[in-house]
């Protein structure tokens, strides 16, 4: 890899910038979902708030569970790959509902193709994509390459689906600073790829508001936890993440400053913490009203 100059929120391509207004359009075009034709997206005007699927522990019906969610104020949830569950009862329950399945979550699973014919079954927008992992026996060099091959075969089809990759950042020893991870999504050459930007994660090592600026309109979406510096230092790192939303180190006024910056004013912001029942849910809910302002 060559050196390269910073790069900031404005570094991208003439091409680039054509294609993401191409790609809004393709998405609203995409917005209506496959079965019933009806437009199930949230209004715009603000962060849309979600949890993960399997974060409802609730003992419920599919439906049920989107009801809930309805309830304490989530506009969506996302899907795990992992996650057992009935298609067909999910389609009924986000047309019951109104609460989307926004992304699915393809973790480090090879196949993105069927990452991406699952979100579009959902009427989902993006497919979450954890690129590669560095250590001692998969070199950073050559990780580099093959995850930048492998997403960029799949991109045309997620192009032709109206479905984002998004690439996380994650404790995988690899894109460790946003400099690298804005140049490998802007050598990726599509509007279809961008990062699914984790606040929590960069805490350890980093400060998210540099991260968001840095990585600027290319963050399709966030996840959202915190991070308490003192718990790694005294109990381990992975203790880090032991502590609620908007009681670790996240400057959560800087972060909302660096969105707003950003333009990061109508997008998706998913809780990735424990999860629980009606009770936990609601306190998930209440805590990521404070931190977004929302």
């Amino acid at each position: 890899m060559h050196p390269q100059a910073p790069i900031s929120a404005s570094t991208f391509s003439r091409r680039r910038l054509l294609g993401m207004a191409a790609s809004t359009a393709a998405i609203a075009a995409l917005g209506r979902d496959a079965i019933g034709g009806r437009d199930t997206a949230p209004s715009p005007a603000r962060i849309k708030k979600a949890v993960k699927f399997h974060m409802i522990k609730e003992n419920l019906s599919v439906l049920d569970k989107f009801k809930l969610l309805a309830d304490l104020g989530f506009d969506g949830t996302e899907i795990h790959v992992t996650t057992k569950v009935d298609r067909s009862q999910v389609r009924r329950a986000i047309d019951a509902t109104g609460v989307v399945v926004h992304g699915f979550l393809n973790s480090s699973k090879p196949d993105l193709k069927y990452a991406i014919d699952t979100a579009r079954f959902y009427g989902a927008t993006s497919v979450l994509v954890v690129a590669g992992k560095v250590d001692k026996d998969h070199p950073y060099d050559r990780v580099y390459r093959q995850q930048q091959q492998r997403i960029r075969a799949a991109l045309p089809y997620a192009a032709k689906q109206g479905v984002k990759l998004l690439i996380e950042n994650v404790w995988n020893n690899f894109l460790l600073s946003p400099l690298e991870m804005a140049r490998f999504i802007d050598e990726l050459d599509s509007p279809f790829a961008g990062a699914y930007f984790d606040v929590g994660n960069v805490l350890r090592l980093g400060w998210p508001e540099q991260w968001i600026r840095i990585l600027g309109r290319r963050i399709g979406k966030l996840d959202i936890k915190d991070y308490s510096r003192r718990k790694q230092n005294q109990e381990g790192p992975r203790r880090g993440f032991d502590v609620e939303i908007g009681d670790g180190d996240c400057d959560w006024p800087a972060v909302r400053r660096a969105l707003a910056e950003i333009g990061y004013t109508s997008g998706w912001a998913t809780a990735e913490v424990r999860g629980g029942d009606r009770r936990r849910l609601a306190e998930i809910a209440e805590r990521m009203n404070r931190v977004l302002d929302l």
